[in-house]
């Protein structure tokens, strides 16, 4: 039977791996194991080295294991700011980051720009009593995206205060130097073509020492997932609550094919499917690239402004071929489409998106 295949930015289509990856967890018993034996212990350690090797985190660089990575961005500010903290905002998850200092009682100041724009970094001016410097570096509702030299940039500014980049639907497209930053974190279901449910944190030991002075200063850092409680039993290659064993075995399993395919084939065939899908948006009188400056263009989360047309007309046009895009996010929903371009999605899924798309009529 055909199925779907989902062009969306989250949930996304399942790297074409997966299935027979689910069948063998199944016959391992891989679902019903203890977090506490040899055998998760054996994957814990198998994923944790192969998401390292994939994207190239530095070994003395801890890998710990969430429920989301939204609750990355609570557990950050618990454990690496004690009063303030200073974000780019430019969408709705970063606006998000924002607001959860706020809520967790710190100082939280930022750079806001409209939505879909970027950052000029030389605007960033960050107070000197900001612990952190929160970037998203690629906005998944709007499509904008801060280039990594940016990033090195803000370092080169700003040695003194932490760095945590929230990739979340950029990995594992995105090459970084991590030690040009603090922390980075990311969830499976976009780019890792993995069903939801698993976090995955990154971070030094900056991180680590700050954690440890505001928990000796008496400061609440959390309970069960802070970085003294997560790395006490990562050291075991364990978790401090039951995790999502499935998912986190499918992670290794999926980095290990990626390997094999090699990153930077992941990488370029991305940036192809990019520049195709950006020159057409640019040449069809029903769509126009959102994000202006090609600098600032996501290369894995695509977004294009509707012209005398709307989102439901598309995704109703695109229905009958099993093809199925992204809306817009929040009050861009029907007149904006976001196509996911992770490495499940092939060049041939591309090339018959664009063909469908070029003869498109409201």
């Amino acid at each position: 039977m055909s199925k779907n295949i989902y062009l969306t930015p989250g949930p996304s289509e399942l790297y074409f791996t997966v299935q027979d990856h689910l069948k063998t967890a199944i016959q391992e018993d891989v679902c019903s194991i203890s977090h506490r034996s040899q055998a998760f212990m054996d994957i814990y350690q198998n994923t944790a080295a192969r998401v390292k090797e994939l994207l190239g985190v530095p070994e003395e660089y801890y890998l710990v294991f969430t429920n989301t990575a939204t609750e990355v961005w609570e557990r950050l500010i618990q454990n690496c700011a004690e009063k303030q903290t200073y974000h780019l905002v430019n969408g709705s998850f970063s606006k998000r980051f924002y607001e959860f200092s706020g809520l967790l009682g710190r100082k939280a100041t930022k750079l806001d720009v409209p939505f879909g724009e970027g950052f000029d970094i030389d605007q960033v001016v960050v107070p000197e009593e900001a612990e952190m410097i929160c970037v998203t570096q690629n906005e998944t509702s709007s499509g904008a995206a801060l280039p990594v030299d940016a990033i090195y940039q803000l370092r080169e500014k700003y040695p003194d205060q932490l760095i945590a980049v929230d990739a979340v639907s950029s990995v594992p497209y995105l090459n970084i130097d991590y030690r040009k930053i603090d922390s980075l974190f990311f969830s499976v279901q976009k780019g890792m073509g993995l069903p939801a449910g698993l976090g995955v944190w990154i971070f030094n030991q900056r991180c680590v020492e700050k954690a440890n002075s505001l928990e000796a200063k008496g400061l609440s850092i959390g309970t069960y997932h802070s970085i003294p409680s997560l790395l006490e039993k990562a050291v075991k290659h364990q978790t401090p609550a039951t995790p999502n064993v499935l998912g986190i075995y499918l992670l290794g399993k999926v980095c290990e094919d990626m390997l094999r395919r090699g990153v930077e084939q992941i990488r370029q065939e991305v940036e192809h499917k990019a520049a195709l899908t950006y020159n057409f948006f640019e040449a069809h009188p029903n769509f126009e690239c959102f994000v202006q400056k090609k600098e600032h263009q996501s290369q894995t989360v695509l977004v294009a402004n509707l012209v005398n047309c709307t989102f439901q007309q598309v995704s109703e046009y695109l229905k009958p071929h099993l093809l199925q895009v992204g809306s817009g996010y929040g009050k861009w929903k029907t007149s904006q489409i976001r196509i996911a371009n992770f490495p499940t999605h092939s060049k041939e899924t591309f090339f018959k998106l664009l063909d469908l798309l070029q003869e498109f009529k409201a």
